[in-house]
């Protein structure tokens, strides 16, 4: 049943060394905060799972966070690569990075097949590439009503589930809208879950492409205000998109990136003092 606590506490109590971990949001609700907040908590041997891994997942594997990650494309949006990641798997900087790589259909189905209690998910998927040949998770099944040869990939049942969202209410129950990906998935399929919201509401109001995440499928939340920074929360936030092009250099030199990662994540202690550290120009427009 969720309770109301600080994220802090929240990834204290449910996040532990060698856990597999989800950090879920497409394109906006990515959870910044919960990255920063596992990095300052100096967690390790995490195993991270991921559809679109961007800036936070190079951020993690290059604090030493991770010890492999599961995952579709991966990249710096509009800028060009992780360059952390690429450091770890190509260097083993700072340590060797396991990879397992599939599509974005294919991680889809995992989840859902983790949120549906089933083993394994099914696709029309991976045929004419060379993604089986590598990725020992891909598998082939022969449908029993029509014989077709079919892809098959293991359900995904991540320890810890963390995603952004919206609102919470005040009997914890959570909304969602906007690009929802597979926030919703990532909870259902997990054994825990940490919900990062904007704000506690009275009442939901009815929303396009609204998603409810009822009170008994979420453990914690915690309210972070600008949570997703510099992704955004759609109604609450835009997008920071002076920063991934800002990222770009940073990440592409240790150095640098051990000192910007001391000075305004490991020096500070929540979201809204990384915010604080941040330039002026770099900092999040918020509505309302």
């Amino acid at each position: 049943m969720a309770r109301f606590t600080t994220l802090s506490a929240a990834v204290a109590e449910l996040i532990r060394d060698g856990d597999v971990v989800a950090l879920e949001g497409f394109t906006h609700l990515i959870p910044f905060a919960a990255g920063h907040e596992i990095i300052r908590q100096g967690r390790r041997d995490l195993t991270l799972v991921r559809m679109t891994p961007d800036i936070i997942y190079d951020q993690l594997i290059g604090m030493g966070c991770a010890r492999k990650m599961i995952f579709s494309w991966a990249g710096n949006p509009g800028a060009g690569s992780l360059h952390r990641f690429r450091d770890a798997v190509e260097h083993a900087v700072p340590h060797l990075l396991e990879i397992e790589e599939h599509s974005h259909a294919g991680m889809a189905a995992r989840y859902q097949a983790g949120a549906s209690g089933l083993p394994f998910g099914i696709l029309r998927g991976y045929a004419g590439t060379d993604l089986a040949t590598i990725t020992p998770t891909i598998g082939w099944i022969t449908c029993p009503f029509t014989g077709e040869n079919l892809a098959a990939v293991p359900a995904l049942r991540p320890d810890v589930g963390v995603i952004c969202a919206q609102q919470a209410d005040r009997d914890g129950n959570v909304m969602l809208w906007g690009i929802t990906g597979v926030q919703k998935e990532a909870v259902l399929s997990s054994k825990h879950s940490i919900v990062l919201v904007e704000e506690i509401v009275d009442s939901f109001s009815p929303r396009t492409n609204g998603v409810v995440l009822p009170a008994w499928v979420v453990d914690a939340i915690a309210v972070v205000p600008s949570g997703p920074y510099p992704s955004y929360a759609q109604d609450y936030s835009e997008r920071a998109s002076s920063f991934y092009t800002y990222w770009e250099p940073i990440s592409r030199d240790r150095g640098a990136f051990l000192e910007w990662m001391d000075q305004h994540v490991l020096a500070t202690t929540n979201h809204a003092g990384f915010l604080e550290s941040l330039d002026r120009e770099l900092v999040v427009e918020t509505h309302g």
